[in-house]
């Protein structure tokens, strides 16, 4: 049984533990790894805690090192990783080696980003007096993640964490603790004092109150229920939280779109991942005049696809993570159906020569946006085709949602892409391009139900891993 622990510098084995087990080939386990309990989460928050002092003072290009020679190290290994991940999570090879150098990547960006902790120096409004402006870390911070992008959002969490000083608890999903380990495992060896980084694996039920409890911030990625209980658990302590969530976003298909474009876009969007992206365009927004060519080109483009294991080479379409989530993808193909969708393609479980979870992805027509198909979050490769008469119609389906976090449109007016972008109630919006895939060093999170707290990546990470602090002196003498 390999650990799952590391506290203090140390891991630590522990005799429980779950199977993980590979959804390409369900007979295939690939290892256990042991849980932590409550005591052990416990234990992890008093050694951040212990340790901040210690990493809050280390200079900015020290704290630098270690966060290179983490990136170095996950780019020199992208292609072993990215098999780990595969083999563990269902995507891709392809997709996998890209999550895995983009984290390569963010670990870099912040490490650059530990010199750029700029303040401010001001005259003050008091004849004698200068103010500083400094910013300052927040303390230890609870990193809590989800299984889909198994190795990016650790990194875009836990790399401007140590950047900017604070010390880290790191909880992974539970439904890839190979990916967490190897991340840990790099982390641990980077030269980083002991209790800085810390990880503990299992229940997030059993582990999530301590966490919050004990550390001074929490961030999280995940389902939109567990993300409020977290903000309301964390808010109510007064403390510092962040939490990016759910989304159903739109991608409209405009009537002046470039049809091999559109149909790629909305494919890749939608699919890509197995449809397991927050970001994913499971409801894809046509104008009238187009919708009959463009359905037929995407279910063209659907059948030519190739659903299989993800270390084939060959694959597009990767299995579904686990039992669990594919029952629920199941389910609302069910309630789709029931609902008078019609299922133009796919929808149902796959045999292969590997026992998997696999599923042909599915595209329904909907007539009206107001189907919980077209409401709810599925987290699969499950996509719906609306019709809209036009363009402000198709703005308004876009932004009739729970949801704001991303949107797209496919188009060649310059003046509808202008106004789809002013008008989009969601935080992210993509011109000719899917509405999944975004980069590192711009902000990244959704409105309000689909985010709480300041955004991440790039600049916008340091609102949230980062205090003001501002600091009056008078240099007169006298008041």
């Amino acid at each position: 049984m390999q650990s799952g622990i590391l506290i203090n510098g140390q891991w630590q084995a522990r005799s429980n533990g779950v199977p993980d087990i590979n959804p390409s080939d369900t007979r295939d386990v690939i290892e256990e790894y042991s849980w932590a309990s409550a005591q052990d989460a416990k234990a992890a928050a008093e050694a951040a805690r212990e340790a901040l002092p210690g990493w809050a003072a280390v200079l900015p290009e020290a704290r630098a090192l270690p966060l290179r020679r983490i990136g170095d190290e996950l780019l020199a290994r992208a292609e072993e990783l990215a098999q780990v991940m595969a083999r563990e999570q269902g995507k891709t090879v392809r997709e996998a080696l890209a999550e895995v150098r983009r984290s390569g990547e963010t670990f870099h960006y912040f490490a650059g980003e530990t010199v750029r902790n700029h303040g401010i120096f001001t005259q003050g409004l008091r004849s004698g007096f200068n103010i500083c402006v400094s910013r300052e870390p927040v303390g230890a911070i609870a990193v809590i993640t989800p299984w889909n992008l198994p190795m990016s959002i650790p990194a875009w969490k836990i790399a401007p964490a140590l950047a900017y000083g604070n010390t880290v608890v790191y909880k992974p999903s539970e439904l890839t603790p190979g990916c967490a380990w190897a991340l840990a495992d790099i982390i641990h060896r980077s030269g980083l004092p002991a209790g800085v980084f810390n990880m503990v694996m299992g229940n997030g039920r059993e582990l999530g109150k301590p966490l919050i409890d004990l550390t001074d911030a929490v961030t999280f990625t995940g389902s939109n229920p567990t993300g409020v209980a977290i903000v309301s658990a964390a808010a109510g302590q007064m403390k510092k939280v962040q939490a990016e969530l759910g989304g159903k976003s739109g991608l409209v298909i405009d009537r002046t779109a470039n049809m091999d474009l559109a149909v790629e876009v909305a494919f890749q969007g939608a699919y890509y991942g197995t449809g397991q992206r927050c970001t994913a365009s499971s409801r894809i927004i046509v104008l009238e005049s187009v919708r009959e060519e463009f359905t037929e080109r995407l279910l063209k483009r659907m059948k030519s696809s190739r659903v299989g294991h993800a270390l084939d080479a060959a694959t597009e379409i990767g299995p579904v993570v686990d039992e669990r989530q594919l029952a629920k993808d199941c389910e609302y193909i069910d309630i789709a159906r029931n609902e008078g969708a019609e299922l133009l393609s796919g929808g149902e479980r796959i045999e292969l020569t590997t026992p998997g979870y696999y599923l042909q992805p599915a595209l329904f027509l909907t007539k009206s946006n107001d189907l919980r198909i077209n409401k709810e979050e599925v987290f699969g490769p499950v996509a719906t085709v609306t019709t809209a008469h036009d363009l402000e119609e198709a703005i308004a389906m876009a932004n009739d949602v729970h949801f704001a976090l991303s949107s797209g449109i496919v188009t060649n007016d310059l003046i509808a892409a202008e106004e789809f972008r002013r008008k989009s109630k969601a935080a992210m919006v993509t011109i000719n391009a899917p509405t999944a895939g975004l980069d590192f060093h711009v902000p990244f999170g959704g409105r309000s139900p689909s985010g709480y707290g300041s955004r991440e990546q790039g600049l916008a990470a340091q609102e949230f891993y980062t205090e003001y602090k501002s600091s009056y002196t008078n240099v007169s003498g006298r008041l």
